[in-house]
C-alpha cells in the first residue's frame, strides 16, 4: 500500500513537472512571422483604362501608277526602301512608243514640206494676179491651200509632242518623299494605264490605327487625349490625339477604326506595333491593385495593410470600382503609399506579424 502511494506521487509529480516545462517552452518560442510578398499603392488614377493594340502607319500615302499601259521592264525599288522626290522606280517597254515618236516625226517632215510648196504656189497666184494673169478666185484657193497646210502642220507638231509626252510616261518617277510599303507590279506583267504599281508612305506624320469595339466606341471622341506604348520599345511614351473616329462598323470585324495622330519622333517607325490608352468617361478616382490582393470577409471586400513600423497587419474594408485584365480600381479604403498584401490573403489575421520580401513593395504598375 505505501508502495503504491509512493509510486502516484511520483507519476503526478512527473505530470505537474513536464505541463510547465511545456508551458514555460511554448511561452519562450518566438511569434511566427510569416513572409509575404506586398505592394505599395501609388497614385490616384480616375477609373478603368480602355487598351487596344494598333499599327503605326503614315497619315498620308500615295499610290503610284503609270500614265500609259504596257509590259514593265524594270522595278527599281523595294518594299522599305525610302524614295525622294524624282527617284525613278519602275519603267515600261518603249518599243511601241519609240514608234510613234518616229511616226509623229515623219508626219511633221510631211506637213512642213506641204507648207514650203504652198507657199511657192501663192506667191507665184500673187505675182500673176498683180498682173492680170489669174482671177481672183484662183488666188483664194491657193491662199486656201497654204492656210490648210499651216494647220496640218500645227497638228503634226501637237501629235510629236503628244507622242514623245506618252514614250516619256514609260518611266515612273516617285512625286513624293516616302517609304515604298506595297508592290503591286513586277517585271513582264502587263499593267493598264492607272493601275497602282507602287504605294508609298510620306515622310512626316505617323498615326496609329486601332479597331475599337462597338462596346467602347461611345468612349471616344476626335480630340480625345491618349497615351501611346511600343513594345519594340518599353521607355517610350508618346501622348496623343484622336484623330478620327469611323462613322460606321466594319463589315467583317465588326469594331470601328480609331486613327490616333502622334507627335513626331524619329524612334517611331512604319509597321511597329503600338497600344493606346485611354481613361474612361466619368470615371471615379482611385488606385489600382492587383486581384490576388483581395479579400472577403463577411461579404465586405478588404484588403490587408502592413504597418512598416510594426510589421503587423490589419483589415482594411474597400469600395470597388470596375474590374480589368490587369487588376481592380478601388475608389474608397486606400491611400497612396499604403503597403498591401499582394499574396496569400487568406493566411492573414488581426495582428499577424509579417515579413515583406525583398523587393516586394514595389510600385504596382496597372494600366498607366
Amino acid at each position: 500500500m505505501v508502495r503504491r502511494l509512493t509510486f502516484l506521487a511520483f507519476a503526478g509529480f512527473a505530470i505537474v513537472a513536464t505541463t510547465g516545462c511545456s508551458q514555460e517552452q511554448k511561452t519562450s518560442s518566438p511569434e511566427e512571422v510569416r513572409p509575404v510578398k506586398t505592394v505599395r499603392v501609388t497614385a490616384a488614377q480616375n477609373g478603368k483604362i480602355f487598351s487596344y493594340s494598333g499599327v503605326v502607319k503614315a497619315r498620308y500615302d500615295v499610290s503610284l501608277s503609270f500614265r500609259v499601259a504596257g509590259k514593265i521592264v524594270q522595278r527599281k525599288v523595294d518594299v522599305g526602301q525610302h524614295v525622294a522626290v524624282g527617284d525613278l522606280i519602275a519603267r515600261l517597254d518603249t518599243a511601241d512608243y519609240a514608234l510613234a515618236v518616229a511616226k509623229a516625226e515623219a508626219d511633221l517632215d510631211s506637213a512642213t514640206r506641204q507648207v514650203d510648196t504652198y507657199a511657192l504656189n501663192l506667191k507665184r497666184a500673187q505675182s500673176l494676179f498683180a498682173q492680170n494673169v489669174v482671177s481672183k478666185s484662183e488666188l483664194d484657193q491657193r491662199t486656201l491651200a497654204y492656210d490648210q497646210a499651216t494647220a496640218s502642220r500645227k497638228v503634226a507638231v501637237t501629235a510629236l509632242d503628244q507622242a514623245k509626252n506618252q514614250l516619256s510616261y514609260t518611266e515612273l518617277h516617285s512625286t513624293v518623299a516616302g517609304i515604298v510599303t506595297q508592290v503591286s507590279g513586277e517585271p513582264g506583267q502587263v499593267v493598264a494605264a492607272g493601275s497602282p504599281v507602287m504605294t508609298i508612305a510620306l515622310d512626316g506624320e505617323k498615326e496609329v490605327l486601332v479597331a475599337v469595339p462597338e462596346t467602347d466606341i461611345g468612349q471616344f471622341k476626335v480630340g480625345k487625349s491618349v497615351t501611346a506604348r511600343f513594345w519594340a520599345n518599353d521607355g517610350l511614351i508618346l501622348h496623343g490625339t484622336v484623330r478620327e473616329v469611323a462613322g460606321s462598323a466594319n463589315a467583317q470585324s465588326r469594331t470601328y477604326d480609331m486613327r490616333v495622330s502622334l507627335p513626331q519622333n524619329s524612334n517611331v517607325l512604319l509597321g511597329m506595333t503600338a497600344t493606346i490608352e485611354a481613361e474612361g468617361e466619368g470615371a471615379q478616382p482611385g488606385f489600382e491593385l492587383p486581384l490576388a490582393a483581395l479579400a472577403k470577409v463577411d461579404d465586405q471586400s478588404v484588403v490587408w495593410v502592413v504597418n512598416p513600423a510594426s510589421g503587423e497587419v490589419r483589415m482594411q474594408p474597400v469600395t470597388l470600382g470596375a474590374f480589368s485584365a490587369k487588376g481592380v480600381h478601388v475608389t474608397k479604403g486606400v491611400s497612396e503609399g499604403d503597403v498591401i498584401v499582394a499574396a496569400g490573403t487568406q493566411f492573414m489575421a488581426k495582428g499577424m506579424k509579417v515579413a515583406v520580401m525583398d523587393g516586394a513593395a514595389a510600385p504596382f504598375k496597372a494600366m498607366n
